[in-house]
């Protein structure tokens, strides 16, 4: 499947409460990840723009769900990492509660691409979040990323390592997408996955 051209793509807004969320019933692919773990990178190099989704070194910056358009047909939403960030309590219970809205409630919600950093096994956090997207029944795609931090011999005891960690994945770890944002590895294939998601019916 042909990576589509990307005529246009715009930041549309930040929804710190769910009656900010957009009103269009566009297709909706969200990007959830631990801080840090390269989610606007990656959307960056998926829509070949530099720096459309703000990036930074220090966890916890993403602090709303934000929504860019693309194409005039597609919203991809770039949820609040979890996990470490310098923020108060308060308002990382805050984040869990939209964040909890949304992925129940959106309907416009068509798949969620679960990234996961490939130097590191997944924690207990993301193991639940993996087994609460599984009973929610929303498709997830599953991208390591950072794949050019390893070498070809560390990759393969990743896999064995995460489908050790991960025995309940109904995706085979071999299907698993590697993905760097230095390299663009991946970016081919992630699109592959979206695709039909963001046309069902095509």
């Amino acid at each position: 499947m042909a990576i589509p051209k990307i005529i246009s793509a715009e930041f549309c807004l930040s929804a710190y409460q769910p009656s900010q969320f957009p009103a269009a019933a566009y297709p909706e692919i969200a990007f959830m990840g631990r801080s840090n773990v390269g989610k606007s990178s990656l959307i960056n190099t998926l829509l070949q723009r530099q720096s459309l989704v703000h990036t930074s070194s220090r966890p916890g910056c993403t602090q709303a769900i934000n929504f860019f358009l693309v194409n005039n047909r597609w919203f991809l939403v770039d949820l609040p990492g979890y996990g470490y960030a310098q923020v108060p309590r308060s308002v990382k219970a805050g984040w869990l509660r939209l964040l909890r809205i949304y992925l129940t409630e959106r309907r416009q919600l068509t798949a969620v691409v679960f990234l996961m950093d490939s130097r590191r096994l997944p924690g207990d956090e993301e193991v639940e979040l993996l087994q609460s997207l599984d009973e929610l029944q929303r498709p997830v795609i599953l991208v390591l990323t950072k794949a050019d931090k390893l070498k070809s011999n560390e990759r393969r005891r990743q896999l064995q390592s995460y489908a050790a960690r991960l025995p309940h994945l109904k995706t085979s770890p071999t299907e698993l997408i590697w993905f760097s944002s230095l390299t663009q590895e991946g970016r081919k294939e992630l699109w592959s996955c979206l695709l039909p998601f963001l046309n069902p019916g095509r």
